[in-house]
This record gives structure tokens, sequence and C-alpha cells, in this order.
């Protein structure tokens, strides 16, 4: 899909060490970040690199100033039947959850697992409130995009401008967004039908991939 031939051995480099701070860590390392894992005393040479990233369409830059990786690395073509799935950071209210604001970055993720016909995206993990249903802190989630679920199904659901995922369930009129987890301080959130559903978790990758 994508040649690594256009790409020296630096740029590689580079880009995989950005994919793991953005996909992995979850911050847009700066030019000089980027120079001291590279090596180079000065940052003007990491620059350069990353202009010409930006240059041949494998980087850009947000409007909040944050790198987006816009291809997967080259590496990724040598896995069998992929398709490119958006990593999303959190989604405003009333923003499309796939708007390209939101992207961070595209991980090639098999089709047995992202299976065609349905949009999908990936979306970290946060905190230990669903670590009894397997959900660890920095797990990466690959979510079904939907807008309805069924009991039982966990869900990303988006409450005051925050995405969340929880165990859906409909009790006497009631929507319940139970949380499975060790840490008892973790409570139930109790709803009307008036909150949006962005998605069902389908799969929990490990936060390393």
């Amino acid at each position: 899909m994508y040649r690594s031939a256009e790409l020296t051995e630096k740029q590689i480099e580079a880009l995989r060490y950005l994919r793991n701070a953005i996909v992995h860590d979850g911050y847009s390392p700066s030019v000089r970040d980027l120079a001291r894992a590279l090596g180079y005393r000065s940052p003007r040479t990491a620059f350069l690199i990353l202009c010409a990233l930006i240059e041949k369409g494998w980087l850009k830059r947000r409007q909040d100033g944050q790198l987006q990786l816009r291809k997967p690395l080259p590496e990724a073509n040598d896995y069998a039947r992929t398709v490119e799935v958006p990593l999303v950071g959190m989604a405003a209210c009333g923003a499309p959850v796939l708007a390209e604001e939101n992207i961070e970055a595209y991980i090639p993720v098999s089709t047995k697992l992202a299976k065609p016909g349905s949009r999908y995206f990936l979306l970290r993990a946060s905190g230990d409130s669903m670590d009894e249903a397997g959900i660890d802190d920095g797990d990466l989630l690959l979510v079904r995009q939907q807008n309805c679920a069924e009991n039982g199904e966990k869900i990303v659901a988006l409450i005051d401008d925050e995405a969340t995922v929880k165990e859906l369930h409909r009790e006497k009129g009631v929507i319940v967004l139970k949380p499975r987890s060790s840490n008892k301080r973790h409570k139930p959130i109790m709803l009307s039908e008036d909150f949006i559903i962005q998605g069902v978790v389908t799969s929990v990758l490990p936060g390393n991939i």
C-alpha cells in the first residue's frame, strides 16, 4: 500500500518513535524529544526529518498543534488482510467520533477482528473501572461504531463531553452503565435515554501492540 522505499532509515526510526509515543504513551513528542530519541545534539536535524515526513504525507499537525499519524508504518504491510483503523482521542459532544481532529493515528488491524461491512475505531482505555471485564489501563479497545446496544454489552458512551466505557443495562425504564471493577469507588451511572452511544467494544488489544 505504502512503499517504505520513499523513507530513509532515520525517517522510519523517527516514525516508530512517534508512533510509540502517540499510540502507547498518549502524547505528541516535541522536536527536542525527537532529537534526543534519534541521538542528535541539535534539534534542527530532527526538525528537518519531521518536516520531510509531513511533506511526504506520513504526518500532519492538527489544529491543536499535536502530531497525527496519517499512514501505518511500512512494516505493517507484511501482515495479511488488515484494515487501517483510526485511534481516536476524546470525541467532543456533537462532533463525529471519526472527525479528523479526533484521530491520533491509524493502526492496522486484522479483518478477522475488524470485520468488513462495519466501521471501527480504537480508543485507549483509561483507569480501572473495567478491570474485572479484562480491560486494563492503557489497553486499546476495538469499537464497532453504532448508536445502539444490547443489555450486557460493553459500550463507549459520551457523557458530559467525555467518552466512558461501561456495561449497558436497562432496568425499569432507566439506563444503568455499570463498572466492572475491583476498585469499589467506581459506582454505576444512572441515565435517561438522552445520552449518546458511540459504539460497542468488540475486542481488547494490549496497549503495546
